[in-house]
């Protein structure tokens, strides 16, 4: 039986705003970092990547849940990251999206629906993943950090914005030996989004034009 279009509808919205904030967040907190013998905790693998970690790539499978923590939408898919301003991710599954920034602008193209949506980088996003993503943002002064120690293989951090201007309202990142494996954002809906990664490469040459994108012929183009 065909699911109801409404509904239909509300599950790409959910995700539109889960990859929007996904998108900032990840390509501010860059997510993976080479180890000595020991170990480090996620608060100093949190800190490592603000200032070593310059350009990523991995394959993520994402799950978004509600505040039941009942799950409303699975995706997988690519994503790349270049410090600055700069990040793309493709959805490949359970349809093809793609949220792109050029640095200057964000743009969102579902191919099925065969629409773009675009917007300026921080318009109406709020300071705090503007300055996240910038990499100009001061983790301290921006947040409150926390260790929130080992939870089965992983060690967590947690990121609370000091401030409520932004598209979230918790963060947690969960490391195994200073790799960054999971990352979970609350946004103000109580919504949970985590990311999970895989075959992720750290500081590698990305091609100039996977931040680039011109709307393909034909589509409609919503926004700015």
């Amino acid at each position: 039986m065909q699911a109801p279009s409404y509904k239909r509808g509300r599950n790409r919205a959910q995700m539109f705003r889960a990859l929007l904030c996904l998108g900032l967040a990840a390509c501010s907190l860059w997510l993976s970092f080479d180890i000595s013998a020991k170990a480090p905790d996620a608060t100093d693998s949190l800190r490592r990547f603000f200032s070593e970690v310059h350009s990523f790539s991995a394959r993520f499978n994402q799950v978004v849940l509600d505040e039941s923590l009942n799950t409303i939408q699975e995706s997988s898919g690519t994503l790349w990251i270049e410090r600055p301003n700069k990040f793309r991710w493709d959805y490949d599954a359970p349809f093809k999206q793609q949220i792109v920034s050029d640095g200057k602008n964000i743009w969102v193209y579902d191919q099925e629906l065969r629409q773009v949506t675009v917007r300026a980088l921080t318009g109406g996003l709020g300071d705090t993943p503007a300055l996240l993503l910038s990499g100009k943002g001061r983790l301290d002064a921006d947040f409150t950090v926390k260790d929130m120690g080992t939870q089965g293989r992983l060690a967590w951090a947690r990121l609370v914005p000091r401030r409520d201007d932004g598209g979230f309202t918790d963060v947690r990142v969960g490391f195994e030996h200073g790799k960054m494996q999971v990352l979970e954002m609350v946004d103000g809906f109580g919504q949970t989004t985590r990311v999970s990664l895989r075959d992720a490469r750290e500081n590698v040459r990305i091609e100039p034009s996977k931040f680039s994108f011109t709307p393909p012929k034909g589509v409609d183009v919503v926004g700015e």
